[in-house]
C-alpha cells in the first residue's frame, strides 16, 4: 500500500515539476520579437511632378501590382461612360461560349445610339456582338448581351421565356441581374467605389435598399483609380484575358447575319500612338466627358492608365494627349525591383525557433520548440515578385515574430509576417508559420516518463 501511494505520489510531483521546468526553461530563452533592420534608412521620396492633364481625374498604374503611380483625383467617382464595357465584355467572356447563339428583345432593340441597328427576334453569337461592343461601343449589343447572361441567372420562375418575346420589365430584370454580377466582380477587385446600373455605360441613377432596410441612391460611376483596376484585371489575370486582348486589338470586324453584312472599326487611336500599346476603350456621354482606359507594355513593365471627364466636344483629342503624357511618364521614371533582390530579400536563416510552453519533449527538462518557416502561397493575389518604382524609391522590408507560443502547436499556424513597404505602405506579405506541431503536456506523457525513468533505474540496477 505504501509503494503504491509513493509511485502515485511521484506521479503527481513529476506532472507539476514537467509544467514548471518547461515554464522557467521558457523564461530562460529571450524570445525574439524582432524586426528586421533595413539596409538603408530611406527618406520619403520628393513630391511626384505635376503633370499638366486636360482630365478631372486620371490614374497610371503598374498592372502587375496594382499600385497607383500616378494619380489626379484618383479616389474621386464620376462617371465613366462607355469605358463601362470593359467590365461588360470580360464577364461575358467569362460566362459564355462565343459561338452560343442570343435571341435580340425589343428592350436591346431600343437602345439609343450608338448601336448596330440589331432587331427583335433577330439571332446572334456572342462573338460577332463582342466585337460590336468593343470596337464601335454598340448600346443595342451591350445590353442584348447582358440580357442573355443575366437571363441565365435569374430564378427558373421569374425568367421570363425567351427574349423575342420579353416584356420590356423581363428584360430589364435580365440587364439588372448582370449589373448585379459587374457589381459583384468589382467588389471581389477591390473596387469600393464602382457601381454599375447599365452594361454599357448609359448614365444612369437607382435607389438601392441596404440591409437594415434604409436606402440610399446610387450613381453608375467608377473612379479613375478603380477603373484602371479593372482594365489590369481584364488583361493580366481573368481567365479570358486573352480573348479580351485579341477583340479590343482587332482593326476591323465583318459578319453576316438575319440576311444583313456588318462592318465594325476599332475607334481606340491609341493602339497606332505608341509601341506596345496593348488595348483600351473610349466613352463619351454628356455627364462623363470623354473618358478613356488603356494598356502599354513596354519592356516587361505594364501600364495601364484611365480618364475621366477629359474634355466635352469638341476637345475628343484630349484623351489622347494626357494618356501619351502618362504612359510616357511610366516610361521614363518607373523600373522593375525585385523583393528578393540584394539588400531587400528576407533571409529565412535568422529565424530561431519559437518556445512552445507546456509543450511536450522527448526528455524532461528539454525546452519544446517549433522551427519558423515562410509560407510562400501567402502571397496570392499580391505582386508576386516585385514591383514597378522611381529610381528614388526603395522596398523596405521587416518581419515579426511571436516571442513563445503555448502548447498544443499545429503545424502552419502563423506566428509572424514578413512585410516589405514602399514609402510605409505595405505593398507584399509573406506569412511565418511554425514548422512543427507540438502536442500538449498531459498524463500520458507524464506516465512515460515516468516509465522511462523506472526502466532506466531497473536497468542500472
Amino acid at each position: 500500500m505504501w509503494r503504491k501511494k509513493q509511485v502515485w505520489g511521484f506521479f503527481c510531483v513529476l506532472l507539476l515539476l514537467a509544467s514548471l521546468t518547461g515554464q522557467v526553461r521558457a523564461a530562460q530563452i529571450p524570445g525574439e520579437s524582432r524586426e528586421a533592420e533595413n539596409i538603408r534608412e530611406i527618406e520619403p521620396p520628393d513630391p511626384e511632378e505635376e503633370i499638366p492633364l486636360y482630365a478631372s481625374a486620371a490614374a497610371l498604374i503598374d498592372a502587375d501590382s496594382g499600385r497607383i503611380l500616378y494619380g489626379k483625383n484618383a479616389d474621386t467617382p464620376m462617371a465613366m461612360a462607355s469605358t463601362t464595357k470593359i467590365m461588360t465584355c470580360i464577364l461575358i467572356l467569362e460566362n459564355c461560349p462565343l459561338d452560343e447563339v442570343l435571341t435580340v428583345s425589343s428592350y436591346a432593340a431600343g437602345m439609343p445610339q450608338v448601336k448596330l441597328g440589331i432587331r427583335q427576334g433577330e439571332e446572334y453569337t456572342v462573338r460577332d456582338l463582342l466585337y460590336s461592343l468593343m470596337l464601335e461601343s454598340h448600346n443595342d449589343s451591350a445590353v442584348a448581351l447582358a440580357e442573355h447572361v443575366g437571363r441565365k441567372f435569374l430564378q427558373e420562375e421569374s425568367q421570363g421565356g425567351s427574349a423575342e418575346g420579353a416584356a420590356p420589365e423581363d428584360s430589364r430584370q435580365a440587364v439588372a441581374a448582370f449589373a448585379g454580377l459587374m457589381n459583384e466582380k468589382a467588389s471581389e477587385l477591390g473596387c469600393e467605389h464602382t457601381w454599375f446600373i447599365t452594361p454599357n455605360g448609359l448614365d444612369a441613377s437607382e435607389e438601392v435598399t441596404l440591409p437594415d432596410g434604409s436606402t440610399v441612391q446610387r450613381e453608375h460611376c467608377t473612379t479613375a483609380g478603380e477603373l484602371a483596376e479593372i482594365m489590369a484585371y481584364c488583361i493580366m489575370d481573368s481567365p479570358k484575358r486573352e480573348l479580351f486582348l485579341e477583340i479590343t486589338r482587332t482593326a476591323d470586324y465583318s459578319f453576316y447575319a438575319n440576311g444583313r453584312n456588318f462592318s465594325c472599326v476599332n475607334h481606340n487611336a491609341f493602339l497606332n500612338m505608341m509601341d506596345g500599346a496593348l488595348s483600351g476603350k473610349t466613352g463619351f456621354t454628356n455627364k462623363a466627358g470623354y473618358c478613356y482606359v488603356g494598356a502599354l507594355e513596354s519592356e516587361g513593365r505594364t501600364f495601364v492608365v484611365a480618364l475621366l471627364a477629359c474634355g466635352w466636344p469638341s476637345h475628343k483629342t484630349y484623351k489622347w494627349s494626357d494618356t501619351r503624357k502618362l504612359m510616357q511618364y511610366g516610361i521614363d521614371n518607373f523600373f522593375y525591383k525585385s523583393f528578393d533582390q540584394e539588400g531587400t530579400a528576407f533571409d529565412p536563416s535568422r529565424l530561431a525557433p519559437v518556445v512552445v510552453e507546456e509543450g511536450r519533449t522527448e526528455e524532461l527538462g528539454e525546452t519544446a520548440c517549433t522551427r519558423v518557416a515562410v509560407e510562400e502561397s501567402s502571397s496570392e493575389g499580391q505582386a508576386e515578385s516585385g514591383m514597378l518604382l522611381r529610381k528614388d524609391e526603395e522596398i523596405k522590408m521587416s518581419y515579426t515574430v511571436k516571442d513563445r507560443l503555448t502548447a498544443p502547436v499545429e503545424a502552419g499556424t502563423q506566428v509572424g509576417t514578413v512585410e516589405y513597404s514602399v514609402n510605409g505602405i505595405v505593398c507584399k506579405e509573406k506569412k511565418l508559420v511554425a514548422a512543427d506541431g507540438v502536442e500538449r503536456i498531459g498524463p500520458d506523457w507524464c506516465a512515460w516518463q515516468i516509465l522511462k525513468r523506472f526502466l532506466l533505474r531497473t536497468a542500472k540496477a
